[in-house]
Formats: C-alpha cells, structure tokens, sequence
C-alpha cells in the first residue's frame, strides 16, 4: 500500500508520460487506430461504396454489406474473447499475444490491398472474387485486430498504480488518435478514387508503429509450475463459473450490459460515419477526410480532458457525461441537412468516442478484483463485441429493407442508435460499484 502510494506520488503526470514502457505501450494505440481509421472507418467503406454504391438504392446495399461484414468480424470474437481473458490470468502473457494477433491483422491488410489489384471474371455467389476476397480479408484483419486489444487493455495494470490509471489510460487513447493523423497521410496515394490503393501502406504504417511494443515491452509470465493445465473449453468453464458469481460480481455484470448498449452505438457509428456523410450529407471523399481530422482532434482533446475529469469526479459519472454527449451528438447526425450541422455532431461525437475507452477501461479495472482483471477484461471484450455484431446488423437491416426510400433508411438507422444510446445510460446508472467483492 505504501509503495504504491509513494509511486503515485512522486510519479507526476509527466514521470507517466514518458515513461518508456507507457510511450511504447501507446504506440501500439498508435498503431492500430491507423488500422481503424483507415480501414475500418474511412477506406474500406469508401472502396466498398465506390465499387457496389452507384445509386441512391445502391448505397444502401453498400451500407448494409458493411454492416454485415464487421457483424461477423464481431461475431467470430465474441466467440473467442472469453477465452483470452482465461489465457492472460494463467499465463500471464500479453504481449506475446499481441505480436501474433497484430502480425496477422497486418497481413490480411496487406492482402486487403493484394486482392483489390486483382482483375478476374470469376465471381463468387455472384459477387466478384476479388471484392469476396477483399471481404473476407477484411473480417480476418479486424477480428485479429479487436482481439490484440484485449491483450493491450489487460496491459494496462502493470504499467503504473491504480490512482494512474486515468491518465494512462487518456494518454493511450490520445497518443493513439495521433495514429489517425499520420494514417490519413495515405490519401494522396487515393486522391478521390481508387481508395483501395490505401490498403498496403495502411498495413505497412500499421506495422512500423507496433514495433515499439515488440521490442521494449516485457511479459511478466506465470512460471509454468505455477499455470492450470487447461483444455480449450476450459476458458468457456471458467466464464460459466464467473457467470454463477454473478451476484458476487453484480456492479460489473450490470456496467457491462450497460457498456453493451453504449458501445452498439460507437462500433456502429464508427463503421457508417464516411458513407453516411458522403451519401446521405453530401460530402465529398476529401470533405469527410478534413471533418474526420477535425473529430481526431477532438477526440485527442476529449482523451485528455476525460483522463483528468475521471480522476476528479470518478469513472462512473465521467461515463455519464460521455453518454449524455453521444446522445445530443447523434440526435444531430440524425436531422442533419446541412454539412455544418454534421461538423458539430462529427466533433461532439469525436469527444465522446475517446472518452468513452478513456473511462470504461478504468471503470473496468475500479471494480474487478486484482486476480480477476484478465477474465473481466476477456468480458468487457465480450460485451463490447457482442454489440458490435447487434448494432451493425441492425443498422444493415434497416438499409436493406428501407432501401427503396434512398437517404430516409440511413437516417432512420442511424436513429436506432440514439435509442440503445439512452438504455445503456439508463442502465448504467444503475451500477452500485460498492456491491463488487472477490468471493
């Protein structure tokens, strides 16, 4: 207790950031934002518009080809996130998890990129197989991707005390968002066309910035005498048994239902936002770069500020506030008939989406028991990436079956977003942080 004390003490918010465990630790932030930005937000959608979107009808067949393809990006770690949890607490290995996951999410970006190239006349159920192999890259890209994460988040606890971990956990996502800036420098390999040309250097960018962490982060494994000799399914027994603990653990059990709803709307809007402005707003590919520069911006600025408002008024109610924000800032996206009413939603949201990893990841680590970090971060993950199937196909459904009305079904879906926005706030007050115990 004294030392951990002392530690925060003499470590002013300085001493954290340029510790080089934490400055490398970020870097990987760093790295993987410019996978998502550049794929998952901005070039993917934009290449899967230019080459399925030639009509208003069409762009919503496009929208909901999206949808569904980071649904089943989602589907494929909801089923495999419990597991990594279970792998972190009896090996106490993260980093070497992140290696491999990212090398193979780096990959499959390249192969994003190698499959675009390719000009064929086989078609797969109709569909060229260039674009199916793209597709398909795509989803193995991202799933290995959003799996690294839960690995990254556990890393966390290790690098600083828990009176820090507000301000580690603003620094990454801040340091992070700086990826976004550096991630778009790849636009003048696209212009306003062509955005498939984005994909190689993404995955070399993706590569170059994660290499910090390879090198300089260290694991602190459990000594193999010390380690469970678990089957497979194991992990899965495990996250049964946390599940019966229910009762035990109820604080984090209802914040992560509450975080299942909240986060439908920031893994939905973040897939959608580039088609949405441009089909449904009217802006232009160059347009949406700039209003997506600025919402990094804020989002940096919302990362940092949020790091400090959680240490003074506690991660529970910071996450209320972020709520509250994304709410008033989809209600705009919603009714937005000129672009500047899109810029102010685009900023708004920019805020809260930072601020929302800011704060969830240490309400997270404030109410899981020390020797359950790891399983409760497998969960978060869980709950985290079972919506991120739920939101998107919705908001795919909806386009699919409002097609025929054009722009009216994107903002009607994008509607249905405000309303699971307002039930995971509405749950999340409900978290009593104080019931959380170890059994």
């Amino acid at each position: 207790m004294n030392v951990g004390s002392q530690k925060s003490i003499l470590r002013g918010p300085w001493g954290i950031y340029l510790s080089l465990p934490i400055l490398s630790w970020a870097f990987y932030d760093f790295a993987n934002t410019i996978f998502s930005s550049n794929i998952n937000t901005v070039f993917f959608p934009f290449y899967m518009d230019e080459i399925l979107g030639t009509n208003e009808v069409k762009q919503q067949v496009a929208s909901t080809f999206i949808s569904y393809a980071n649904a089943i990006a989602s589907l494929f770690l909801v089923i495999f996130s419990p597991l990594f949890g279970v792998w972190i607490d009896n090996t106490g290995l993260k980093k070497r998890f992140i290696v491999w996951f990212s090398s193979i999410s780096i990959i499959f970006t390249f192969m994003m990129g190698i499959f675009s190239y390719w000009q064929t006349e086989i078609t797969f159920g109709g569909v060229p197989m260039s674009l199916f192999l793209v597709v398909v890259s795509f989803v193995i890209a991202k799933f290995f991707f959003n799996s690294s994460l839960v690995f990254y988040d556990a890393m966390m606890p290790d690098l600083g005390t828990k009176e820090e971990m507000p301000l580690i956990s603003g620094y990454g996502v801040a340091v992070g968002y700086f990826g976004t800036i550096v991630g778009l420098l790849v636009y003048p390999f696209v212009s306003d066309g062509d955005f498939h040309r984005a994909f190689i250097p993404t995955a070399v960018l993706y590569l170059i910035f994660s290499l910090p962490l390879f090198f300089i982060n260290k694991d602190k494994p459990i000594p193999k005498e010390q380690r469970k000799v678990n089957s497979f399914l194991s992990g899965y027994k495990e996250i049964i048994k946390t599940f019966k603990e229910m009762r035990a653990y109820k604080a984090i059990f209802t914040f992560m239902i509450a975080y299942f709803f909240l986060n439908d709307a920031i893994a939905t809007t973040i897939a959608m936002m580039a088609v949405y402005a441009t089909a449904i707003v009217g802006f232009s590919s160059g347009q949406f770069i700039i209003l997506y520069l600025v919402s990094t911006v804020s989002t940096i600025v919302g990362s940092l500020v949020f790091g400090y408002i959680t240490k003074n008024v506690g991660a529970k109610r910071a996450i209320t506030y972020v709520a509250l924000l994304m709410i008033v800032s989809l209600v705009i996206a919603v009714f937005a008939l000129k672009q500047w009413m899109f810029w102010i939603a685009g900023s708004m949201f920019g805020v809260s989406l930072g601020s929302m990893w800011v704060t969830s990841r240490t309400y997270i680590i404030e109410l899981s028991p020390k020797e359950k970090q790891g399983q409760f971060f497998g969960l978060f993950a869980f709950s985290g990436k079972v919506s991120s199937i739920i939101g998107p196909a919705i908001y795919g459904t909806v386009t699919l079956l409002l097609k025929d009305y054009g722009t009216l079904a994107s903002r009607i879906a994008l509607s249905t977003l405000i309303v699971l926005t307002i039930i995971g706030l509405i749950i999340h007050i409900r978290v009593r942080p104080n019931v959380t115990k170890s059994v």
